[in-house]
Parts: C-alpha cells; sequence; structure tokens
C-alpha cells in the first residue's frame, strides 16, 4: 500500500525531471486480462482530466475490456476525480455509494476503482480506507501507465490495490490514448504547477511544472494532422508558463508559432495565467489565423487586497492593463474567465471592486464559484468570515452581471455569418446539429449529418446567453 503524503506533495527541488518513453508496458500475459469484460469511466473535472480518461480508456482497451455506455454493465468501473472544489468531492462519494448498490445487488465481482485528483489527497484516502471497503483500486495521476499492473493484482490476487505517489513527478510519453472525438483532441504541453495559489490544490495533485519536450507535442499534432482532426487544444494547468522549466530556449510563443504551422486549423490552449502571458505570445495569437481568438484568462478577484492573499502575483490594474492589450491586439475575441465569490477577507467593498471589473472587461463568459476550502492549502487555514448567506447573495449579482454581458457578446453575432466546427448531433434538438465558432460560441444548426466533422458557413439567425441558432450559409 503507498498512502498519498500531503507533505511530501508540497516538496520542491531541483531534481531534474526525466522523460520517459519505455515506462508504459503490457506485457502478453496482461493483454487477455479483460478479454469478455467491459469498463465504464466517469469523469469528474478539467479538460486535464477528461484527457486522462481517454488515456485511461486507451490502457483498458489494450487489456482486452470492451467499453460499456452504462456502469450497471461493467465489471470494471474507474471514477476520475476533481479536488477542485467540495461540490465534486460530494458527487464522487454519491457515485460510491451508488456501485455499493450495485456490487450487494447485480454484480459482487465489480471492480471500483478511484483515480485522479481526489486519490491524490491524504485526507481522501485514509476516508476512502475507513468507510470505502468495497472500493478496490486507488491510484493517482503520476502512475496511470501502471494500471495494467495494478489491475492485474486485483483479479488474479484478489489484492486490494492503493498507489498513489506523492512526487514532484516525471513526464512520462507513449501511453496509448482513445480520443472522444474524431475531430478536434487535447495535447498534453505540460503538466504540474509551480504558482501555488493559496486556494489551489493542483500543486499538491498534480506535482510540479514540468513541460514535454516539443518534438514530441509537434509530432503528436503532425499525427493527428494525418488522421484528419481539425482541432487540437493545448493543455496544462498553466500553459503561458510552458518550457520555462526545460534549458532550451523554447517558450509558449515558440510552441503555439510550431503548432500553428503544422497545417491543422484550429488551435487552442488553455489554461492561461496572467501572470505569464507576454506581448511576444499575443503577437504570435495574432499572426497566425488558425490560432483561434479564444482566451481563458482567470481573474478570480477584481480586488488587488484579495488577489495578493489569494497569492495570485497580478494586481487588479495589471490584469486590466494585459486584458486590454488583448483586446487592442485580437479585437475579435472572445475573452472569459474565472472568479471566486466570498474568499476568506473579502469585504463588500473587495466584492464591488470585482464587479466593476467585470462591468470594464465585459467577459464573453465567466466559470464562478463560491469560495471552497481545500485541506492542506493555506487559504484552508484562513478565517473564513463571510457567511454563506452573503456568498450566496454576492454569486447571483455576480451571475446576474456576467449573464448580462454574455447575451450582448452573443448579440454582436445576429445576422453574420460565421465557421462552425460541427461536432455532433444536438443535445436539445435531434433535428440539428451542433459545433463551435472560432470564438468557442455554441451554435445549432439545421444540417445535414454529412457535415459532421467539417468546417462550415453558419448564418446566425438567433441568440441566447449560452447559445445561438443558425443556418447553413450556401
Amino acid at each position: 500500500m503507498l498512502k498519498p503524503s500531503l507533505k511530501d506533495a508540497r516538496v520542491r527541488t531541483r531534481k531534474e525531471v526525466l522523460v520517459k518513453t519505455n515506462d508504459y508496458i503490457i506485457d502478453n500475459n496482461l493483454k487477455e486480462l479483460g478479454k469478455n469484460k467491459t469498463y465504464y469511466v466517469k469523469t469528474y473535472g478539467c479538460q486535464m482530466n477528461e484527457h486522462d480518461s481517454e488515456n485511461i480508456k486507451a490502457i483498458l482497451e489494450d487489456m482486452g475490456f470492451t467499453e460499456s455506455i452504462n456502469m450497471e454493465n461493467a465489471d470494471v468501473i474507474l471514477l476520475n476525480t476533481c479536488a477542485i472544489r467540495e461540490n465534486a468531492h460530494n458527487k464522487v462519494f454519491g457515485m460510491v455509494g451508488r456501485v455499493k448498490t450495485l456490487k450487494e445487488t447485480v454484480n459482487p465481482n465489480i471492480i471500483l476503482g478511484i483515480c485522479g485528483c481526489m486519490a491524490q489527497e491524504e485526507v481522501v484516502v485514509d476516508e476512502i480506507l475507513n468507510k470505502y471497503r468495497h472500493v478496490d483500486l486507488v491510484f493517482g495521476t503520476h502512475n496511470i501507465h501502471r494500471l495494467p499492473k495494478l489491475l492485474s493484482e486485483i483479479i488474479n490476487k484478489h489484492n486490494k490495490q492503493i498507489e498513489v505517489y506523492s512526487i514532484e513527478g516525471d513526464v512520462i510519453e507513449n501511453i496509448p490514448v482513445k480520443r472522444d472525438s474524431k475531430y478536434k483532441a487535447w495535447v498534453n504541453i505540460m503538466f504540474g504547477c509551480d504558482k501555488f495559489c493559496t486556494y489551489c490544490i493542483v500543486p499538491y495533485t498534480r506535482g510540479k511544472q514540468r513541460s514535454r519536450m516539443p518534438e514530441f507535442i509537434i509530432n503528436e499534432v503532425k499525427d493527428l494532422v494525418r488522421d484528419g482532426y481539425k482541432e487540437v487544444t493545448l493543455l496544462g494547468q498553466n500553459v503561458n508558463a510552458y518550457g520555462k522549466d526545460l534549458n532550451i530556449n523554447y517558450n509558449m510563443e515558440n510552441l503555439l508559432e510550431d503548432v500553428a504551422k503544422t497545417g491543422i486549423e484550429r488551435v487552442r490552449f488553455v489554461t492561461s495565467h496572467p501572470w505569464d502571458f507576454t506581448d511576444t505570445m499575443i503577437e504570435v495569437i495574432a499572426k497566425y489565423p488558425n490560432i483561434m481568438p479564444y482566451i481563458h484568462l482567470p481573474l478570480q478577484s477584481g480586488s488587488s487586497k484579495i488577489l495578493k492573499l489569494m497569492g495570485r502575483r497580478y494586481t487588479k490594474e495589471e490584469y486590466l492593463t494585459l486584458f486590454n492589450k488583448l483586446k487592442k491586439a485580437l479585437p475579435y475575441s472572445s475573452i472569459t474567465t474565472d472568479i471566486i465569490v466570498g474568499f476568506p477577507g473579502e469585504t463588500e467593498e473587495d466584492f464591488n471592486e470585482t464587479l466593476e471589473v467585470v462591468n470594464e472587461c465585459k467577459f464573453d463568459s465567466a466559470f464562478t464559484f463560491i469560495f471552497s476550502p481545500r485541506v492542506g492549502t493555506p487559504a484552508s487555514r484562513m478565517q473564513d468570515d463571510v457567511s454563506l448567506e452573503e456568498k450566496n447573495e454576492r454569486l447571483q449579482r455576480l451571475n446576474k452581471l456576467v449573464n448580462k454581458y454574455s447575451k450582448e457578446a452573443n448579440d454582436r453575432y445576429l445576422g453574420k455569418v460565421v465557421k462552425v466546427l460541427i461536432e455532433g448531433v444536438s443535445e436539445k434538438d435531434d433535428n440539428h446539429l451542433m459545433g463551435y465558432t472560432d470564438t468557442m460560441k455554441l451554435v445549432n444548426v439545421k444540417a445535414p449529418i454529412e457535415y459532421i466533422g467539417k468546417i462550415i458557413d453558419v448564418k446566425i439567425t438567433d441568440v441566447k446567453t449560452w447559445s445561438m441558432d443558425g443556418e447553413l450559409n450556401e
């Protein structure tokens, strides 16, 4: 048993990050382990988790397992978890309870595993061991490639497996991937984070900042182009810091330019930290038409006092300067953000400063949250002096303002013709297809099914707060 350690997860040294290309090994005896068995993977959280699940699915299929569309018929159920907020924590343990019922009533041999960021938390693993004895497997973000060995121990020897590394981490290459889409793909460019914002658990669950070597990234994108993919999204906890840990004088603007030169039709990247967003990076985005004019730029708070308490390393004024630079260089761009309400010490004056920034920036949309203390972070030890009633009231006021500007941003598209990458059938209407503009606006359009996977011209005929409707512009 290898349990996570919060103390060890905090450590940062000058230890060299190793690039390991041969650590994913699946022996012949493991390739038949899943024969005539099925799996179900449930994913919570960010795009990084979604891409991790694509790796997990590919590994399971390397072992002979077949994916099940529902967990009731699955032999292996894996919950790939998020640790950012308490709400995600509660959802996971609710699902753990549902699987216990399945084990008791349908199939006692179901293997239940918990992985991802929650699995990296010491308090969570202790809770699993004390309260959820029916969990068979726990592994973290550093050892996805060891899944075949772990499952072999469970299936062949009936041994519960708890294996979580609280380490700075290396870069594991050549892990297989089963992509959820045939048209757009996630591409990891870096792992971990060294920013240590006071509220954030990610530096503890994902390890230190470590960038992939550019040749691995570029070759992956070139392979996607050959396979007919239209869009890639470059992923990292803080993509703007890409390359800072490499000793090759190569950074995010270099990578963006090289990815654009592969000929992929659309390039996106998430998530950006304002601290590392350079003028040169802005110039590269403006230079290449296949780098999409969509920027996710987390604000978190409009109060410089609260930003300092959060450890964000920029002031309100510095954020606004960067925002205005982006809008000047990319006037057509869509900028979205994250905002936390009710951080410890946030006064009504501080919150009003956040509203002032929203009024000035008029974000295309925002992910808004009530502060959720995470065990082990500095913010969890701060005096939480904002009542839940006040937090909820502030969140409602903020959302009302955000929604107003989201609708206004969409209104500007009415009657215009935009290019949309059609991804599939609309969730709201089986007779419509759905896709996204270059600025990441959701569009529903009535079009033949053969348009799925293509970038087409759509005339916007109706706009809502969160989506737009359109018709083919032929």
